[in-house]
């Protein structure tokens, strides 16, 4: 176990600004300051389940990013990632004694929520959580956009193809749902990505959608020459379909994964334009920024030197800990502008 945390806090440290990049895209696009309940259902929103709050036997509960921050520190947290049209549960009827900090005027139950085992941390098929410390098969998740469960790549119902950048996925429980996608499926299936349906009765595929097919899969149904036209369109009876099936997301450019990653990356983008740090360090010299950026190499690697000794000997990093390691970095750089003294 001990051997398991030390790899995991060196790589967090050693892969600090890929582990930025990728939280920006989840959590920027979400206010880590204010509750996200007066805005009602959010079309798309960071995420997390309280296992102290809510446990497994109570009823399943979201809260937003800024009351997982603000009302539930410290607490045992599943990370949901997003998930659409949700209001968040901080503080109502599902909760027996905690009352959020940040809008404790809440109704009892948001009836509009949509919940799923992920709420419990457990995910997939097999119904296990993640990481899994009994699974030895290193395997990635891939979440289904429209039940919005994770499932293991072995568990998918297909083979998905090597070097394919999967933007958004149905997996194969949905697609026997809603069978009328099948008539779209030879359009959206990344190649080699579904399996040949030769009978009926011929267990059906998931489907792995690649990004750049989507918009090109459905426009060409509605472009016939005079003689080809059918009595009704295609595409609308698309919509139509998806309308009735509570699907209409799926043609929503900006309802997208990817739509709430950019978002959130091109608002980080924007705070750190406006961040006063940045902007001083553009009025230092050269020599003067190189001089910083050694100074917070040198820092960064004594962190992952004090950090890692926790993580060999299986102790608990706290507040306490990481205000002594700064205070004692304060002092050696006392010293160091302080100069050198020589006895004579």
């Amino acid at each position: 176990m001990c051997e398991e945390q030390t790899v995991s806090l060196v790589d967090v440290l050693e892969e600090d600004e890929e582990l930025e990049e990728e939280a920006s895209a989840v959590l920027a696009g979400s206010d880590s300051d204010h509750c996200s309940y007066p805005q009602g259902y959010v079309k798309r929103q960071a995420l997390y389940a309280c296992n102290t709050c809510t446990p497994k036997g109570s009823e399943a509960a979201g809260i937003c990013l800024a009351c997982s921050y603000k009302c539930h520190e410290g607490h045992d947290l599943f990370e949901l990632y997003t998930k659409r049209n949700f209001r968040c549960d901080c503080g109502n009827g599902k909760f027996s004694e905690l009352q959020c900090k940040l809008h404790p005027d809440k109704d009892e139950v948001n009836s509009l929520n949509k919940y799923s085992q992920n709420f419990f941390g457990v995910y997939c098929t097999c119904g296990r959580p993640y990481p899994d410390p009994e699974d030895q098969v290193e395997d990635e998740m891939i979440q289904c956009v429209v039940c919005e469960d994770w499932l293991h790549g072995r568990h998918l119902g297909c083979v998905v193809p090597d070097c394919v950048e999967l933007q958004e996925m149905i997996c194969e429980s949905c697609m026997k749902t809603h069978s009328f996608l099948w008539t779209y499926a030879s359009h959206l299936a990344v190649p080699g990505g579904a399996a040949e349906v030769k009978e009926e009765t011929a267990k059906e595929p998931t489907i792995p959608i690649k990004e750049e097919e989507v918009d090109d899969a459905i426009e060409p149904s509605c472009k016939r020459s005079h003689e080809e036209v059918e009595p009704r369109c295609r595409l609308k009876e698309l919509q139509l379909r998806l309308l009735e099936a509570g699907l209409s997301f799926l043609l929503d450019e900006s309802d997208t994964v990817l739509a709430y990653e950019n978002k959130g990356k091109n608002s980080e983008q924007r705070r750190q334009e406006d961040d006063p740090l940045m902007s001083a360090l553009d009025n230092l010299n050269h020599v003067q920024q190189l001089e910083i950026i050694h100074g917070y190499n040198d820092m960064k690697t004594e962190l992952k030197d004090f950090l890692q000794r926790f993580a060999a000997e299986g102790k608990v990093v706290t507040s306490d800990d990481i205000r002594q390691f700064f205070e004692q970095q304060s002092r050696k750089r006392r010293r160091v502008d302080a100069g050198e003294f020589y006895c004579t």
